[in-house]
């Protein structure tokens, strides 16, 4: 049973370094949708904007979308969760539980926060990997 959590850890993992990877871009990637959109919006209507206008709503945006405190949670709870795995011999399924509970929430909050379908993608897959492990933490004593 060991081995089967630390193999849903590792799929944890590797979910969580794949959103890593992708959020530098994801508040990039809104400037470039918001200037087309408000290009569009404002050549239609014959109207100016200044950047500062611009790069004030895409720092509010980014400053949202900020995931980097839940991603470094999560995978301080992951590093937590093998720890327990590998040396805890007293009662360590209520732990686990409890970790699997914060892991769950620190997903949820990445995928609300992001706004970016590859990461909410990243999110479902590691929400997935949770409920498998939920399952056998229950059957831990």
């Amino acid at each position: 049973m060991a081995d089967e959590l630390l193999n849903h850890r590792q799929t944890i993992a590797a979910q969580l370094a794949e959103i890593r990877r992708v959020t530098p871009s994801v508040a990039e990637n809104y400037r470039q949708r918001l200037r087309d959109r408000v290009a569009q919006a404002l050549a239609e209507h014959d109207v100016t904007l200044r950047p500062d206008d611009l790069i004030r709503e895409v720092a509010v945006f980014a400053e949202r979308s900020d995931v980097t405190e839940e991603v470094v949670r999560l995978a301080s709870h992951l590093d937590q969760f093998e720890s327990i795995v590998r040396t805890e011999d007293d009662s360590p399924g209520r732990k686990l539980e409890f970790l699997v509970q914060e892991m769950g929430r620190e997903a949820n909050t990445i995928g609300s926060k992001a706004g970016d379908v590859a990461v909410s993608r990243h999110v479902v897959e590691i929400k997935s990997a949770l409920e498998k492990v939920r399952e056998l933490v229950q059957n831990v004593e």
